[in-house]
């Protein structure tokens, strides 16, 4: 993983002219580029951790799995949140962990916050670093050292019960993988979230994510069947059974956890057998609202599709925009919309998968009616096509807007069907209203990604030129004017990112005072000290 961005060089994107001319023209951005620092010239503080602690730690793990040296600190002081990374590639490295530390074990993981904890320092576990919400971020916490729990060494497939349909990972292990490791005997977990190709299982758990799939495969919280944590005050081993009536489910107090409560070291997932038969295409409503009710009609009727995905009007203009290539086809596909009365309207995308060409094509025709019903007009696969080749190109195409002084960045709520489209609203007003505030009025776009019986997602992105000297003052205000947005609106302040740093100012507002101090004393048994991941989840 790049230090200052996403992914790897090789997947690189750079917008092409059409491009950049567009957003020059509704941006104002002059197009000029600013690259980020080079790794040397990342401003690091002296390390603070104590030697003895040091020893300690190299003892259990092995000397060269405590690491100090300048990338190891540097590739863990941040996660890829817009701040993170306008923070990093401007140079800042003040957030830098101490050291960095890589278990290989469950017990090594229960040694090294024995040693922790006796020397009161600030534990942050880290997975693929994915985190967009400040979640991996080594705050001190008022410690004298923060070290990073790095575990890429924890990637194991422990064990799979093919009778059962399940499959017990180590943490470490990345979504690409997991779907390998499981795809060799005929399984598939099914989640693929957008961080897919760097995430790992137990970011996926500790975050409560939910995959582009989720609609037919379900979030990880539904897929998680047992799991094990390993915490300051000792372990907490919940077993994989199928259903109990034994209490609350402390399983969920663990998935979510995001690293505050300890160190996940192994989850128990349901999984699947592998899909033989896949079918993704597109559909035109003219309407985002027409679009929605088909898709609220078709989810509540139980015939929607594994993936199924809606943008508004904005986000379809600018898309198609961006694609424009001013080929023949390209052209045809534009007058076939126009033809139809769909010009200027909102494409969908909606996948299928199962185990045979004939249950895939049952499943889209039942899905179809309803869409068809709703409005819908068939644009045959080849949209859905593209989107499965660049479902995980976003990350790299901030990277390239970052160099062209954008504002990019994203955000997530979800809501009853009830009160979607005034949420809708809300949001993109409010962002548009904060941005234009600051003489940098944006582009807003949205889509709806995950379906429920009772409601759905709201998947916002928002562009603006930079604001030079102040750009985290400009996101911050632009992001608090939307979070205030969606609380007002009955939205929740988080679909899928997790609470990390950026959203636990807003937790009360979700769960009531009681519910916070119910958290507070749950991480006061687990982790008494306070050592693990401080500053995230919970407010103050």
């Amino acid at each position: 993983m790049r230090w200052w961005g996403w992914g790897v060089d090789e997947r690189a994107v750079r917008l092409p002219a059409h491009a950049l001319d567009l957003l020059r023209t509704e941006l104002g951005i002059s197009g000029e580029r600013r690259p980020h620092v080079t790794l040397e010239d990342v401003s690091l503080p002296e390390p603070a951790l104590p030697e003895r602690l040091r020893v300690r730690l190299a003892r259990v793990v092995g000397e060269e799995n405590v690491r100090q040296d300048r990338r190891a600190r540097v590739e863990h002081a941040v996660g890829k949140s817009y701040t993170d990374l306008v923070r990093i590639r401007s140079g800042d490295g003040s957030s830098a962990p101490d050291a960095v530390v890589l278990p290989g074990s469950a017990r090594e993981v229960e040694e090294v916050l024995a040693a922790l904890d006796e020397h009161e320092a600030a534990a942050v576990p880290f997975g693929g670093g994915t985190s967009v919400v400040g979640g991996v971020e080594p705050l001190r916490g008022g410690f004298r050292a923060a070290v990073t729990l790095d575990l890429s060494r924890m990637r194991r497939l422990a064990a799979v019960d093919r009778s059962s349909l399940t499959a017990t990972f180590e943490p470490g292990a990345t979504g690409p993988r997991a779907e390998a490791l499981l795809a060799s005997r005929g399984l598939t977990l099914g989640h693929f979230p957008q961080s897919f190709e760097h995430a790992t299982i137990g970011g996926f758990v500790a975050t409560r994510s939910a995959g582009q799939a989720s609609t037919g495969y379900g979030r990880i919280d539904e897929l998680v069947r047992g799991v094990r944590l390993v915490a300051p005050a000792g372990e907490l081993a919940l077993r994989a059974l199928p259903a109990s009536a034994a209490g609350p489910a402390l399983r969920e107090l663990v998935v979510g956890s995001e690293g505050t409560l300890g160190v996940i070291v192994e989850a128990t997932l349901a999984v699947r057998p592998l899909p033989r038969a896949r079918r993704y295409e597109g559909w035109s409503f003219r309407s985002f609202e027409e679009g929605r009710e088909a898709f609220r009609a078709m989810e509540q009727a139980g015939c929607a599709p594994d993936v199924a995905r809606l943008s508004d009007e904005e986000e379809t203009r600018v898309n198609l925009a961006l694609a424009s290539s001013g080929s023949l086809a390209d052209r045809a596909g534009r007058a076939y919309l126009r033809l139809r009365g769909h010009e200027g309207g909102c494409i969908a995308i909606v996948g299928f998968e199962g185990p045979s060409d004939d249950e895939v094509a049952r499943r889209r025709a039942r899905a179809a009616t309803h869409l068809r019903r709703g409005g819908g007009l068939p644009l045959g696969a080849s949209p859905g096509r593209s989107w499965l080749r660049s479902r995980y190109s976003a990350p790299y195409l901030r990277d390239e807007l970052l160099d062209l002084g954008v504002l990019v960045e994203t955000l997530e709520t979800a809501t009853t069907w009830s009160r979607l489209d005034e949420l809708y609203r809300a949001v993109g007003r409010a962002l548009r209203d904060a941005l234009a505030a600051r003489g940098t009025p944006p582009l807003v776009t949205c889509h709806i990604s995950h379906l429920y019986p009772s409601g759905a997602s709201l998947y916002f992105t928002f562009l603006a030129r930079q604001e030079r000297g102040s750009e985290l003052e400009q996101w911050r205000a632009a992001k608090a004017a939307a979070t205030e947005a969606i609380v007002a609106g009955g939205g929740t302040i988080t679909h899928h990112h997790a609470v990390g740093r950026d959203h636990a100012p807003w937790l009360t507002r979700e769960i009531g005072e009681l519910g916070v101090e119910a958290l507070r004393a749950a991480k006061e048994r687990l982790d008494p000290r306070g050592i693990m991941n401080p500053g995230k989840l919970l407010p103050g």
